[in-house]
């Protein structure tokens, strides 16, 4: 049983357990809940601290007299110590802070019902079908990517945060195209680039003659993306005088246009990203707290392309194929430089990076020459090492063997190195996958 007022943390959670094959109950208040389970009990309660009417906190007690042994998750906003000696000692067997990590969540049910917990990649409903192009080799990725297939059906707001050029846009994306109002509009903006004078019409449209300049009526951005989803990216650069306008255009579904005297009704779900830490900003007066968690009901982090190299070659692959007006390859140095490389500027910058090698190639393979000249040449060592490799190795030899079409003979050639230092490397990375 999920207890909570919200519908969209309701569904949010239940989607994701019901996914596992468990039967899903909800309540949206602690009075609501002790009527329900008086009549059926439920094999585990996910109770809401912070409820209309009675709180969780005092349903507590009461549960505990009609359900002595039924395992209680406590789930709230505010992170307070104070808050989760009293829930423990009120009888609730865990105590879990919003935003909700999903698999924290995940342990904590499987644990209170010593359930043995399956990994993610099992017992789980194949992806949604991916859009042209989407590289998804790593298993940093294919385990954000399969967060986002489990959020992206209900209405909840979502955080996504990440580095800069790290692709949050592209996130932002596949959690619309995924959702239900996939067919309506996906509207993006940079709140860093609005107008501080006029970002509130921007977002929330303006009457004719509402100030100077405004000739006509404008919808603003929360109305061209009704039915559908908007994406405000660089969300901590919204100043803060406009973050309690934008707070209660989440609260209520509905926004004032500037000049207008009556609200108009939205249908617009919000997906928020930023590359700065909210919670140091919230620390420093800069950003409001109750914003941050309205808007936080469901975090996602897209990792620095240093932290998946297993998608290096294959994202460089494909810009190669939509930036070059033919066919071109990589030589195996070339590839080694781009694995090597740091990639501090992320996707953009690997994007930036083969724009560059696709225009000075001549021919159909790109050499180290052709790349930027801040990328190293890294060679693979010849000695057979039964120590664990680097994740750049383990990408060099496998982007290696792909372009051999698995040929060992061709690929150690390539590489520099023996077959059978080439062989005693593939048993380094099949155990490391093992583990």
């Amino acid at each position: 049983m999920i207890v909570d007022d919200e519908v969209s943390q309701r569904k949010l959670i239940g989607g994701f357990f019901d996914s596992f094959g468990f039967t899903i109950v909800e309540a949206p208040s602690a009075e609501a809940m002790l009527e329900a389970i008086s009549h059926q009990p439920p094999d585990m309660i996910l109770l809401d601290g912070r409820l209309p009417g009675m709180s969780g906190i005092e349903a507590l007690p009461r549960i505990r007299e009609l359900l002595p042994l039924t395992p209680v998750v406590l789930i709230t906003a505010y992170a307070d110590v104070r808050q989760a000696v009293a829930a423990v000692k009120s009888g609730a067997d865990d105590y879990l802070s919003k935003p909700i990590d999903l698999e924290e969540l995940k342990v904590a049910v499987f644990d209170a019902l010593a359930i043995q917990s399956p990994g993610w990649e099992e017992g789980r409903t194949a992806l949604p079908e991916l859009p042209d192009g989407f590289v998804l080799k790593s298993r940093a990725m294919r385990h954000l990517v399969e967060t986002v297939a489990v959020v992206a059906p209900s209405d909840a707001p979502i955080l996504i945060q990440g580095p800069s050029g790290a692709g949050k846009e592209l996130i932002a994306q596949l959690i619309h195209r995924w959702s239900p109002r996939a067919s309506n509009p996906f509207v993006a903006t940079n709140c860093a680039g609005l107008s501080a004078t006029l970002i509130e019409s921007e977002l929330f449209g303006h009457s004719k003659g509402a100030f100077t300049g405004a000739s006509e009526d404008r919808m603003g951005l929360f109305r061209s993306a009704s039915g559908g989803t908007l994406f405000l990216d660089e969300i901590g650069e919204m100043p803060l005088e406009m973050q309690p306008k934008l707070l209660r255009a989440l609260e209520t579904n509905q926004v004032t246009p500037v000049g207008a005297d009556r609200p108009v009704k939205v249908d617009t779900r919000v997906v928020a990203a930023t590359n700065r830490n909210l919670l140091d900003e919230v620390k420093a007066s800069r950003f409001r707290e109750d914003l941050f968690y309205r808007l936080n009901v469901v975090e996602l982090t897209v990792p620095p392309l240093a932290d998946h190299c297993e998608d290096i070659i294959p994202l460089a692959k494909l810009f190669a194929s939509q930036l070059a007006n033919r066919q071109v390859r990589f030589s195996p140095q070339a590839s080694q430089a781009i694995l090597a490389h740091s990639w501090n500027g992320n996707v953009h910058e690997l994007r930036n990076a083969i724009h560059r090698a696709c225009l000075l190639c001549q021919g159909d393979v790109i050499l180290p020459d052709h790349l930027p000249a801040n990328l190293p040449a890294v060679s693979v060592s010849a000695q057979p090492d039964t120590g664990r490799l680097s994740q750049v190795e383990q990408a060099t030899i496998q982007a290696t063997l792909e372009e051999c079409d698995g040929n060992r003979t061709h690929a150690a050639k390539k590489l520099g190195i023996s077959r059978r230092a080439l062989i005693y490397k593939l048993r380094d990375i099949n155990s490391d996958d093992q583990h």
